[in-house]
């Protein structure tokens, strides 16, 4: 994997790029709990480039969110509202896709759509230096 780490993390930014693209045509079109879907995969693929840039391994979407918090949000290299966003954005993202009878509402989450745009570009030049 060492060989290809450089191409591992380029290619997990890609898809937090093109997962957070994709967020935005689905709020267009009044998709919330996809969008939602994307909006938390857009995150998870930037904070799975960040943890690897890092020689940080993970096996499990709860495992990438506590080596995230471990590692990044209680040493303080990023604020606690990385942490709180990225877990409310797990969170919401289980229950959207799993939950029953449940679905979002756009004020649920469309305030959600530039912090997490922010989120990804914090990670992504964090990744990159």
């Amino acid at each position: 994997m060492n060989e290809y780490k450089p191409d591992y993390i380029a290619y997990r930014l890609t898809k937090a790029t093109e997962a957070l693209g994709d967020a935005k045509l689905l709020a267009a079109n009044d998709s919330w709990n996809a969008c939602m879907n994307r909006l938390y995969y857009a995150c998870f693929y930037a904070v799975s480039a960040l943890l690897l840039k890092n020689g940080i391994s993970t096996q499990t979407h709860n495992g990438v969110k506590t080596k995230f918090n471990l590692h990044f949000i209680k040493p303080g290299k990023l604020g606690k509202d990385f942490g709180t966003l990225y877990t409310d954005l797990m969170e919401s993202r289980h229950k959207g896709d799993y939950g029953d009878l449940f679905d979002f509402e756009k004020e649920n989450v469309e305030p959600l759509i530039s912090p997490a745009e922010n989120f990804i570009a914090v990670i992504t030049n964090l990744t990159n230096e």
